[in-house]
């Protein structure tokens, strides 16, 4: 039986021990000048432009987690509350979205992570729960949701109550089963076939768990020496982890494996890491820390993820990223959003998004047409803060004018063309 989780002289030594760490993800440190800046000053032909169309307000509490799926937005807070809200696309003719009333659901612990699959919404909590609701789906209007299950299930802590291997020390004199999650579940993610879903926590922990009976199928005990904050899946069946101890690791489960295994580990941030999010394709990792740089790691020939550079503008720290097609959405404890996008292993920032008056902890982006590989598509921007706040902004592709009317030209021109080709001879 191996201790996995620091030992505290008293249990008021652990409370304060955690308190702190949730509020250092909050204070900047020295950025990393020995890293080479990918971001040009020079602007991209297609720029963009941004604006908020609306606000939305009902939590109580600051807003820690977003997510999407198909009409629906999924909020969670540090309220111990999700809440619901149905959106509707923007047409050309409209100059603001469509909100219905929100559904509430009253949970445990304030949520610090949700994923919503088909018919299920997964959520995260700071009392060291998984809590699994079921969306009734012949509400296609208003959303209603059933509780149905909390990770770890009775049955699986009591399949393994009565095994001493399957007891882990968390502290002095105290132990646990290896199912149980015993501290802040910070992130969550789901695999691309929505089988099994990927959990990390403050307890320095990765686990893995089977979504059709919710069993825990692998506990990766010390994955790191610190909080993991943040968790990425890549389609090819890489695990990225990052955590307050400045490490970011990479995990597979090779084939004919039962286990995932460490196959490297990213050093490079000089800080504790708060965010990753991956391209659409996975060949690109971007990190963001309390150092004020969000780090681009490239994956070789080789498959092995390489520091490419880092994008640097935030004054605070990094605290959540967004990825959606060529575009890299950073929310920062600075209370700005900035909006990259990256041609060529080149970056530029289009835009510097305000409004929000405290730090900005999470992110959704989606695009907001039917091809989200579509350099012309528009996108719509979540943004949730500590000031209990949800914004959501437009983002519109625009065209420097001297490209504009080189364009226009060029429209004419052909017009006048194929006018010419069908006109009848005489």
């Amino acid at each position: 039986m191996m201790p996995y989780h620091q030992t505290y002289s008293s249990e008021e030594d652990y409370q304060t021990h955690h308190l702190h760490q949730a509020s250092t993800s909050l204070y900047s440190q020295q950025s990393l000048p020995s890293i080479p800046s990918l971001t040009s000053q020079r602007h991209h032909l297609l720029t963009s432009h941004h604006h908020c169309i609306a606000t939305l307000k009902g939590h109580n509490s600051y807003v820690s987690s977003l997510a999407l799926r198909g009409k629906f937005l999924y909020t969670g807070s540090s309220d111990k509350e999700i809440r619901c809200w149905k959106r509707t696309s923007l047409s050309s003719d409209q100059d603001h979205e469509s909100i219905t009333d929100s559904s509430v659901i009253a949970g445990k612990g304030a949520v610090k992570s949700l994923v919503v699959s088909t018919d299920t919404i997964f959520s995260a909590h700071q009392d060291h729960k998984i809590r699994v609701w079921k969306i009734d789906s012949h509400e296609t209007h208003n959303q209603k949701f059933t509780h149905t299950a909390t990770l770890p299930t009775l049955s699986d802590r009591a399949s393994k109550l009565l095994i001493p291997k399957n007891h882990v020390e968390i502290r002095r004199h105290k132990t646990s089963t290896w199912v149980h999650h015993v501290d802040t579940v910070s992130a969550l993610a789901l695999s691309s076939d929505e089988s099994f879903l990927y959990s990390v926590s403050w307890d320095r922990t990765l686990k893995i768990w089977r979504t059709t009976d919710f069993k825990c199928l692998e506990s990766v005990r010390h994955a790191h020496d610190d909080a993991i904050n943040a968790l990425a899946l890549s389609d090819d069946g890489h695990v990225y982890t990052g955590s307050a101890d400045t490490k970011i690791k990479v995990w597979r489960k090779s084939y004919g494996e039962k286990k995932h295994s460490l196959v490297a580990t990213l050093e490079k941030h000089n800080s504790g890491v708060n965010a990753l999010a991956l391209s659409t394709d996975g060949s690109v990792l971007y990190s963001g820390a309390c150092d004020r740089s969000i780090l681009v790691w490239d994956k070789d020939e080789d498959g092995n993820m390489e520091l490419a550079g880092a994008l640097r503008g935030h004054a605070k720290s990094i605290l959540c990223l967004a990825v959606v097609s060529d575009l890299v959405c950073s929310g920062s404890a600075d209370k700005t959003v900035r909006i990259w996008r990256g041609i060529q292993k080149s970056y530029s920032c289009l835009t510097v998004l305000e409004g929000h008056e405290g730090p900005i902890k999470c992110l959704a982006v989606a695009s907001d047409r039917y091809n989200p590989s579509d350099a012309s598509s528009s996108y719509l921007l979540y943004s949730g803060s500590l000031d209990c706040d949800i914004k959501t902004k437009q983002s519109m592709p625009t065209l420097p004018s001297n490209q504009r009317a080189r364009e226009r030209s060029e429209e004419l021109f052909n017009g006048r063309k194929r006018a010419y080709l069908l006109k009848p001879s005489h």
